[in-house]
């Protein structure tokens, strides 16, 4: 399983960064950074066999392309946004880390109000009120 790969190789890079702080600090950063690249890759993998299965069921349900962008980009804010304020707070930045936090809820909220609008259109057409 790949969340396993995933959760090795940071624990691999967070150990071998750890010893390496006190003696080489550069190597220790540099060592950090490889694992992130690492991880990143495997994540990759996922988000893209992801993608492939959202769009299959999407031509399968017949769900307009449109929605499916919408749904995709609003879970990658939600990412953004929880990276970003990770990074934030490990600079012990928390107040801007917070305010990253609600610019994604705010980015989020104003991305699903197409697709609140078109609910709330599907629903009035069910109940005859169109």
């Amino acid at each position: 399983m790949e969340l396993f790969k995933i959760i090795g190789v940071a624990l691999i890079t967070a150990v071998t960064s750890i010893l390496l702080k006190s003696t080489k600090p550069e190597l220790s950063f540099a060592v950090g950074v490889a694992g992130v690249i690492v991880i990143l890759i495997f994540i990759m993998d996922l988000l893209q066999s992801s993608i492939n299965i959202l769009a299959t069921i999407a031509s399968a349900s017949g769900m307009k392309a449109g929605i499916m962008k919408i749904l995709l980009k609003i879970v990658g804010v939600g990412y953004l946004t929880e990276f970003g304020a990770g990074i934030l707070s490990d600079f012990g930045n928390n107040s801007l880390a917070d305010k990253v936090v609600l610019g994604g809820k705010l980015t989020i909220l104003v991305l699903a109000l197409p697709i609140l609008e078109s609910m709330l259109a599907l629903v009035s057409k069910f109940l005859g009120l169109v």
